[in-house]
Parts: C-alpha cells; structure tokens; sequence
C-alpha cells in the first residue's frame, strides 16, 4: 500500500526545539511565582483590594459570564476595575465566611489552570453559596493580563436572591 499523503517538511529548527523546554520550564516557573503571589495576597485578611490587583496589568482581559443578579461578577477590563470587583465582593459578602479551595494548579508556559471549590454569604439574603470554578490566568512580563473564571453563576446568583415569590409570579389572593 503506497502513502500518496503530501509530507510536511518541519517549520522548527531543531536548535529552537531543543531550547523550547527550558525557555517553557523559565516561563513556567515565572507563571507559577505570579499566581502563588496573587493566591498568597487573596488569603491574607490584612491584603486589600489595591494589593491584590497590584498583580494585574493596567489592561486586563477579565472574563466572567456576567449575572444581573450578582453584583460583582462581570467582564473586567483594566486594574482599577479588578480593585473594584474586590471592593464590591467585600461589600457584599460575610467577611470570615467566604474562601476557596484549591484542587490543582497546571501551569505551562505562561499560562495557568488552577481548580477548586469557593464558597461565602451574601451580606444581604444571609444565603450561603458553594461552587466549582476553573481559573484560567495568563501571565506577561510579572503580571496578569488573562483572568477567565467558570463557576456556577446560578448558584450564586440564587444567593443573591431575596426569598418571596419569583421575578413576573402573581400573587395568590
């Protein structure tokens, strides 16, 4: 049986494959001190808001599926509007109720994948939410310019939601 499949000739030269591990293993460590930084200032109590988005770029690409019904989850853009998320999910969320767990962390090259559970109250209804998330951040030149987050956003919202009868119900008589 004969081959008729066109071959690809390599478009890397084999020096530049052999440099790519370590320069991936370089950047990886830089990723990886990054996002320790960034979990390390989101633990600690005495971080503010400002600290924590010290991490970020003047420009960030902050994605979140946004939720009217969650005031502080929404697309970001810049690093004043990452201090603003902070300072919105502190203004409505229980101080010592909230946190997250952290399953894995994948890091590769710049980019970084970490998993796990966050749970908090929200100050208003008094409800507590539990979610899943997958963080995706990207890292350049020391900071974070990528910050795409997935988790269950109807969880929290229904946290958010005052008990009573649902948005368009009637009321019995």
């Amino acid at each position: 049986m004969t081959n008729n499949a066109p071959h690809a000739a390599p478009t890397t030269a084999p020096s530049a494959i052999a440099r790519a591990p370590e320069e991936s293993a370089a950047a990886g460590a830089r990723t990886r001190a990054v996002v320790e930084e960034y979990l390390r200032r989101v633990a600690d109590p005495a971080a503010g808001p400002e600290e924590i988005a010290a991490v970020y770029a003047e420009r960030v690409d902050w994605q979140i599926a946004p939720n009217p019904a969650v005031p502080w989850i929404r697309p970001r853009a810049t690093r004043a509007d990452v201090v603003g998320h902070w300072v919105e999910l502190a203004e409505h969320t229980v101080a010592d109720e909230g946190g997250a767990r952290i399953d894995a962390l994948v890091v590769e090259g710049a980019e970084a994948v970490l998993t796990g559970h966050l749970h908090g109250t929200v100050r208003a209804t008094g409800k507590r939410f539990r979610s899943p998330f997958a963080l995706r951040l990207t890292v350049r030149d020391g900071e974070i310019v990528r910050h795409h987050i997935y988790e269950d956003g109807l969880a929290i919202a229904a946290a958010c939601t005052p008990d009573g009868p649902a948005a368009g119900a009637q009321p019995t008589p």
